[in-house]
């Protein structure tokens, strides 16, 4: 197993265990998080006897979304495009591993981190859990195939209105949504998700694999994400159209009073 720099990565039988491990900034999908989730899922996929994977964060919530610290220390190898994609990357190597994905969610669950708990096959959360799309008011679009994969999940008069408001919402809410599988009190919520992980993981791994492949082939049939290769190209132009960047520094600066 390779060493990930945020990620706590581990194996134990036929389950497997991803958590974020930026506590101290909420589990922000920095760059480096972004390349190691999707080195770690496509990883996994080299593990046959691995059936389920739980998904999770660690400290008091499980991801705050996109670092946009990223922003502001640029790297010479990746391009502004090269970072936006990164991304799309990560969704597409979640979403596609062979073995099934369990996330658990606490705290907060924003942006980036719900496109990441999007791309888990089975969403368990918190009863005080909160989760919001910002991207808007932050001056950038939805990317990272974020928009297809919430209209098959919650249709596309709640994607608008969620994506276009950037309001919080609760678990109760996203629960009616069909986002989330399960509520659960925040002290039973990794007892629950172990429980329910190694009830999967008991059952034949053939049978997991071909019934995720269906679905996510429904899915992609009802909502396709192979065109989403674009959306870098639309988080860049955001990244220097000025109205887009007026926005961002508006709300960055009210968030910092």
């Amino acid at each position: 197993m390779g060493q990930f720099e945020t990620l706590e990565v581990s194996v134990d039988g036929a389950i497997g265990h991803i958590e974020l491990n930026r506590p101290d900034r909420l589990n922000a999908l920095s760059r480096q998080t972004l390349q190691d989730l999707a080195s770690a899922a496509r990883w996994f996929d080299g593990q046959r006897d691995v059936k389920v994977v739980k998904v999770s964060g660690q400290g008091r919530s499980f991801c705050a979304g996109f670092d946009l610290s990223t922003f502001s220390t640029p790297d010479p190898n990746y391009s502004v495009r090269d970072t936006a994609d990164i991304g799309r990357l990560m969704a597409e190597a979640v979403a596609n591993m062979n073995a099934l994905t369990v996330v658990a969610i606490q705290g907060h669950c924003i942006g980036g981190g719900l496109v990441l708990a999007n791309c888990c096959d089975l969403r368990v959360a918190t009863s005080d859990a909160v989760f919001s799309i910002p991207e808007v008011d932050l001056g950038i679009p939805l990317t990272w195939s974020g928009i297809p994969r919430l209209v098959r999940e919650i249709g596309p008069a709640a994607t608008k209105e969620l994506v276009l408001t950037c309001r919080r919402f609760g678990s109760e809410e996203a629960k009616a949504l069909g986002f989330l599988n399960t509520i659960v009190e925040p002290e039973a919520l990794h007892n629950h998700v172990d429980e329910l992980v190694a009830s999967l993981a008991a059952k034949p791994g053939y049978s997991l694999r071909t019934t995720k492949q269906q679905v996510n082939a429904v899915s992609e049939e009802m909502a396709g994400t192979g065109r989403n290769a674009a959306d870098a190209d639309a988080f860049a132009f955001a990244m220097f159209d000025p109205e887009s960047r007026a926005a961002s520094a508006a709300y960055l600066k009210s968030k910092n009073k």
